[in-house]
């Protein structure tokens, strides 16, 4: 720009000397000077507008962000979720980190069974554990289709911490799923819309499952209301408070206090029985694979085929209230009759939960929490003697709070009784079993600021003769079970593919006990 600036002058003192050259006497002179001066002043103006021009032209470059969106890509968002602006929308990390050391018992030491008269095998009693409980990370986010509606997602998997990623190998289950790999836990794309709600498509956790987690103040410890609560058959399997793979769902907006969620999830199997596994996954619906457990080669311990979950909410000022309903379809469970492998194929029904859960917080500060649940299994009348699914369930929580970095919980569940049982090692099955339990739960709690906290809990589970409640379910590393240190069948080579059934023995009757203490972290 300078230089086209000493252009113009050098040009118009070149054609000014010409002039000079030609005049003849002053007046011509100053004529000449005048159009000099008039042609310099012209020629400032234009350059000082070029230069207007381009200052503006340089503000606005530095405005714009890169790739033509309304801010830059990956802008930090103020607050403290680690959130980021993209264009056109936000993308958020989360996660949670908790480990405990625990020292439980199986409670199963000396038992002596009356059917086989042997006793259980290996550690039996107090053995301490790290645990690695609920821990897991994730992103989610929207990006605007337009103002009124977003496109959501999210991408979630488990995080474990005192142990290596792998399959599930235990005597008493076995798991193809990895959960440690990516996308293990709630994931999913879909559509929302503040006025209508939101259609997802992926997996998650249900909405029978969520709409009482609130009344939980022990989630993932030892002593959980999943031992007992939705866990119809009373080991580490919660089939109705579960996440359901390939699945559908709305979840509504907050209409004066009421919110609505409902799910579906296709069977995908091509077995008639569903013993097969669904198409599209690596597992048995129900979370194991054929043959877990020293079972015939099938998915015949709890496989099933369509889902449906839904729940209705009430939420206003300390009150809290839900009721939710869960139906599986025609779940398989044959192997609980293996006189004649694979089982009793009529051993196969529908099962159906529903629950109604109140949560009120006192002007005291003191959060008090109630469910009632009841379970139902529809098999044949013949096979109602091994049926321990049908039963009820209640739970009471309260959580006090104590300072404004501390609070305290008590809990309690109990498991009703059921119709039938299939039997265990030490106990003959038969109708009307002696299979109540009972699980009692205490839990300190201190927040070390908004994201940190440290735990102390206790849990005790007292099973009546024929119940095999569990410490631990749904969530932990490591849990505290009814099975012994027996290993797990071979295959029989004189019976083909099937199994000897030496192998794990579950023993009824147990007074599982722990004391946990651990941290967690939530970002």
């Amino acid at each position: 720009m300078k230089t086209r600036f000493a252009i113009a002058i050098a040009s118009v003192f070149a054609l000014t000397a010409a002039g000079m050259a030609r005049a003849d006497d002053s007046s011509d002179l100053k004529a000449k000077f005048d159009a000099l001066q008039k042609q310099m002043e012209e020629v400032k103006a234009q350059l000082d507008q070029v230069m207007k021009k381009q200052k503006e032209e340089q503000e606005k470059q530095a405005a714009a962000p890169a790739g033509g969106g309304a801010v830059p890509f990956l802008k930090k968002k103020e607050g403290d979720p680690v959130t980021f602006i993209t264009p056109g929308g936000e993308i958020t990390l989360y996660g949670n980190l908790d480990v405990s050391l625990d020292d439980t018992t199986k409670g199963i030491s000396g038992m002596v069974s009356p059917q086989h008269g042997d006793s259980p095998l290996g550690r039996v009693g107090w053995m301490a554990a790290l645990s690695t409980n609920l821990s897991y990370i994730g992103v989610r986010g929207f990006q605007k289709i337009d103002p009124a509606l977003n496109f959501v997602y999210q991408l979630e998997t488990q995080i474990d911490i005192t142990a290596t990623a792998g399959t599930v190998n235990t005597n008493s289950n076995s798991d193809s799923i990895v959960k440690g790999a990516l996308t293990s836990r709630n994931s999913f794309i879909g559509l929302a819309n503040k006025e209508w709600g939101a259609f997802k498509f992926g997996k998650t956790d249900a909405p029978y499952k969520n709409s009482t987690a609130r009344m939980d103040p022990f989630n993932a410890m030892i002593g959980t209301y999943s031992v007992i609560m939705g866990n119809t058959g009373g080991d580490n399997r919660v089939e109705f408070g579960t996440r359901l793979d390939k699945s559908i769902w709305y979840e509504s907006p907050n209409w004066q206090g009421i919110t609505f969620n409902a799910l579906y999830s296709p069977s995908q199997n091509r077995s008639l029985d569903d013993s097969n596994i669904a198409s599209g996954e690596s597992s048995c619906s129900g979370g194991n694979i054929p043959g877990s457990g020293a079972l015939p080669p099938a998915c015949n311990d709890g496989s099933f085929g369509t889902a449906y979950s839904a729940s209705v909410s009430f939420e206003h000022g300390p009150l809290y209230a839900t009721v939710a309903y869960e139906m599986h379809k025609n779940v398989n469970r044959s192997s609980d009759v293996p006189t004649s492998p694979p089982g009793d194929p009529n051993d196969i029904g529908d099962e159906r939960a529903w629950k109604i859960g109140v949560q009120y917080k006192l002007p005291t500060n003191t959060t008090v929490s109630a469910i009632y649940e009841d379970m139902q299994r529809n098999i044949p009348a013949y096979l109602e003697f091994q049926n321990e699914r049908t039963r009820k369930g209640t739970w009471l929580a309260v959580t006090q709070k104590l300072t404004e970095m501390d609070n305290v919980s008590v809990g309690w569940a109990h498991a009703g009784g059921s119709p039938g049982d299939p039997g265990q090692h030490n106990t003959p099955g038969g109708f009307n079993p002696d299979n109540q339990a009972n699980m009692l739960t205490a839990a300190l709690k201190h927040n070390m600021n908004k994201a940190t906290l440290v735990y102390f809990d206790w849990a005790l589970t007292l099973n009546h003769r024929d119940a095999h409640y569990d410490l631990g379910a749904g969530g932990r590393g490591v849990t505290t079970d009814c099975h012994d240190g027996t290993v797990l069948a071979a295959p029989d080579a004189a019976n083909g593919s099937f199994t000897t059934f030496s192998g794990p023995k579950c023993w009824a009757g147990g007074r599982l006990q722990g004391f946990s203490i651990g941290m967690d972290y939530k970002f």
